[in-house]
């Protein structure tokens, strides 16, 4: 009769630790993901400038809500994450940057670039309110 062998399971979720690396793989899949999805929402926001005044306003004070303002967040956090951590893809593919170190560094950069350009968006944006 045949038995069969022994053989060690694959490392899986419950045994890897996320590192920074996995995390900003994930979260850009993610935010791409987010950020094509929410093109419907700016094509009903174009449909409402199209659709006239009141259709507009309707929008407006969608997006001036308080769950607007947290899905416009969301969005303008996504874009920028999406937008500086592509960069650094584009040099990785031209070679820059692929040992640990850098790797780690440009990780953390993408993230307070984020954070910057997404606090400065806002901070922008109340200002000329």
């Amino acid at each position: 009769m045949m038995t069969k062998p022994i053989r060690p399971l694959s490392p899986h979720l419950q045994i890897y630790k996320p590192q920074l690396t996995s995390l900003m793989s994930i979260s850009h899949r993610l935010s791409g993901v987010f950020l094509s999805l929410s093109t419907v929402v700016l094509v009903y926001w174009l449909m409402a400038v199209v659709a006239g005044e009141t259709a507009y306003q309707h929008a407006q004070n969608l997006f001036n809500s308080w769950l607007g303002l947290v899905f416009l967040f969301g969005w303008s956090l996504a874009l920028f994450y999406h937008l500086c951590n592509g960069i650094r893809h584009l040099s990785w593919d031209i070679g820059l940057g692929m040992d640990i170190k850098t790797v780690y560094l440009t990780g953390g950069l993408v993230w307070l670039a984020t954070l910057l350009l997404t606090g400065l968006t806002w901070l922008l944006a109340m200002m000329m309110k």
